[in-house]
């Protein structure tokens, strides 16, 4: 295929969880892909290895401190090397990026999505938190500029390839799906004493670990709550949460006759990954296939919302809306750092989001500079509830 007819893809946070898997989609397919564009944070060595792999027109390192490195690498190569947060927000507006993956975890995939969206680039979405924080600005924005939002979370795309062909019936209800995490079944008096080692053994899924503890805490499936609001246009009502140990059934859609649709199959997150970049094409893998021998009882129990309280927290800032899924959100984020840096007990993230959503003032219809202001007071109250 004529590099001119493949998809060039611009990946944000290509050295994480997400964006590594992404490229080896891209590699399995190589006549039909090309990155163009690959970021990361902090990991220097790993990008400048995809990179030489790759060959991206661009790539952008967000530590300024390792742009040297980079550059003396990578531009002998002919590969264009930028530095800095504003570069993240440059770089999707390239004329030569058909899709961006957004992959960067946390709030710091907001203002990316914001102009890849402005400059009327498809987005492959696998940053649930831009939703969460400002979902009604993000989905009015992609509706003017005619703008597609992929979900790449395996509950999301599980919802989104269930209705492919039924986007004309209204939906009653869908059921979300969650592991459980490693501390499924556990009372309180076990949590309290939860270590971050523990945390971050997840029993079916290998994530980054701010998502892998986000799990645990049963907050990575309150945001994915709010993101399913957003993406599918739904009420707090129509929406339900059922733990599914195996993780085999992603997510479901229960349509207005009771009829029920689920996409199954294997924790593999390359599967939602390649489906978002391929859409509405479905293309020829090598992934390993689901059998049900394998998995001869499929078991699905209620969420213990009480004891894992992130949950309730989460579908309470989707009731008030405004900027208090931001405050959630913001809060989460310092809880969590808080919590790999043994400055907070696993049940203590819940107190510190909860004590934020309380004090920090709300808004019903906040702006952009709204959110902003709203994420930076969160984030300065969460430090002082944990220090």
């Amino acid at each position: 295929m004529e590099d001119s007819a493949k998809k060039h893809i611009a990946i944000l946070g290509s050295t994480g969880s997400i964006g590594t898997q992404a490229l080896e989609v891209i590699a399995a397919n190589p006549d039909r892909f090309q990155a163009e564009v690959l970021t990361a944070q902090n990991s220097a060595d790993l990008l400048i290895k995809q990179a030489l792999e790759f060959k991206p027109n661009a790539v952008v390192i967000g530590n300024e401190d390792l742009y040297d490195q980079i550059f003396e690498t990578l531009d002998p190569h002919d590969i264009k090397v930028y530095a800095g947060v504003n570069a993240l927000s440059s770089v999707v507006q390239m004329d030569t990026v058909d899709l961006v993956l957004t992959a960067l975890v946390g709030y710091a995939g907001l203002t990316p999505t914001i102009k890849a969206i402005e400059s009327g680039k498809d987005i492959a979405l696998a940053n649930k938190e831009t939703l969460v924080v400002a979902g009604g600005l993000i989905t009015g924005l992609a509706s003017e500029k005619g703008v597609n939002i992929y979900p790449v979370d395996s509950e999301h795309s599980a919802i989104f390839q269930c209705l492919v062909g039924e986007f004309h019936n209204p939906i009653e209800k869908i059921i979300l799906t969650a592991s459980g995490g490693p501390f499924r079944g556990r009372d309180r008096q076990f949590l309290t004493t939860v270590k971050k080692e523990q945390a971050l053994k997840h029993p079916n899924w290998d994530m980054g670990a701010k998502i892998t503890i986000d799990s645990a805490s049963m907050m990575n499936k309150g945001l994915e709550v709010i993101e399913a609001k957003w993406l599918f246009g739904l009420s707090l009502e129509q929406i339900e949460v059922i733990v599914h140990p195996q993780s085999i059934v992603h997510s479901l859609v229960q349509f207005e006759d009771g009829s029920m649709k689920a996409q199954m199959g294997l924790p593999d997150m390359k599967l939602p990954i390649q489906f978002a970049m391929t859409y509405p094409e479905r293309i020829k893998t090598d992934f390993p296939r689901f059998d049900f021998m394998n998995y001869p009882s499929l078991t699905f129990e209620k969420p213990d919302m009480e004891t894992f309280r992130n949950l309730s927290l989460a579908f309470e800032a989707m009731k008030q809306g405004g900027n208090m899924p931001c405050i959630l959100n913001a809060a989460n984020e310092i809880a969590v750092s808080g919590f790999l840096r043994d400055q907070v007990g696993f049940l203590g993230m819940s107190d510190v989001v909860e004590q934020c959503m309380q004090q920090i003032s709300f808004l019903k219809k906040p702006t952009y500079e709204d959110y902003v202001l709203t994420d930076k007071e969160t984030r300065q109250k969460a430090l002082e509830l944990i220090s």
